[in-house]
C-alpha cells in the first residue's frame, strides 16, 4: 500500500469464556512499555479487541481507513498451547462459535463472496526460522483456529492488502509471565517489519523492471 503511514497497529483481545485475563492484551500491553526500540522511527499504537465479531468488524475498519498502518499485527490467546504461533492466513468460512455477546456471523462467513483464503505478505515460515526467544518456543501455523481471532485476520488481510498478521500467544503461567511474551512479540514484530519492507522492495525492483526501470 502505497499510501502506509509509518505506523504499526498491535491488538490483544479483552476477556473471553472463563478466561478473565486474556494474555494477548497482556502481552500487548507489556510490548507497549516496551516500544519496538530505539533504533526505529516507526510508531507503535496498541488496542484492545472485545471478542465481539461485530466491533472486530467496525474497528479494523477504522484502523485501516484512518491510521493506514504499515502493518497491523493482531494478537490473540490460544488455550492449548506453550508455544506462541504465527499464523500465515485467516480462512472466510465455518465460524460457528459465538461471542461474548452470543453473536455468530451470518452463514458462518467473514466476508461474503470474498476469496476463501487470505495470505500474509509476511512470510511466517522465514520470520519462525530467524527468530529466537529464550524460554519460548515459536511455531508456524496455517490454521487460526476458526474464532473471532481468525475472523479478525481475516478481515484485516482483506482491508489491508495482506499487511496483517496474527500471532498467538499462550495463557500467562509462572514460566510464561506477560513480560517474557511482550519481549516475545517485539522481537518478532521487528522480524516480521524487515520480513514485510523486503517484499515491498521486491516488488518495486519489479515494478521498475516491467517499466523499463523508471518510475514515476
Amino acid at each position: 500500500m502505497d499510501s502506509q503511514s509509518r505506523c504499526v497497529v498491535v491488538t490483544g483481545f479483552g476477556p473471553f469464556r472463563q478466561h478473565l485475563v486474556n494474555s494477548s492484551w497482556e502481552a500487548v500491553k507489556e510490548l507497549s512499555r516496551l516500544g519496538l526500540g530505539e533504533d526505529t522511527n516507526i510508531e507503535l499504537r496498541t488496542l484492545q479487541l472485545p471478542v465481539d465479531y461485530r466491533e472486530v468488524r467496525r474497528t479494523l475498519a477504522t484502523i485501516w481507513e484512518d491510521l493506514r498502518p504499515q502493518l497491523a499485527v493482531h494478537v490473540g490467546m490460544d488455550t492449548s498451547t506453550k508455544a506462541i504461533f504465527l499464523e500465515q492466513c485467516g480462512k472466510n468460512r465455518s465460524y460457528q462459535d459465538t461471542d461474548i455477546r452470543g453473536f455468530q456471523p451470518e452463514g458462518g462467513v467473514c466476508l461474503s463472496g470474498g476469496p476463501e483464503v487470505m495470505h500474509s505478505v509476511v512470510s511466517m515460515k522465514e520470520v519462525c526460522r530467524r527468530v529466537s526467544v529464550e524460554d519460548v518456543e515459536v511455531a508456524f501455523s496455517r490454521d487460526a483456529g476458526r474464532y473471532v481471532c481468525d475472523y479478525t485476520y481475516y478481515l484485516s488481510l482483506y482491508l489491508g492488502n495482506g499487511h496483517a498478521a496474527l500471532i498467538h500467544v499462550p495463557p500467562l503461567s509462572h514460566g510464561l509471565p506477560a513480560s517474557l511474551l511482550g519481549k516475545a512479540l517485539q522481537v518478532i514484530i521487528r522480524e516480521m517489519l524487515e520480513d514485510s519492507e523486503e517484499v515491498q522492495t521486491q516488488k518495486y525492483s519489479s515494478q521498475r523492471e516491467a517499466a523499463g526501470g523508471c518510475l514515476l
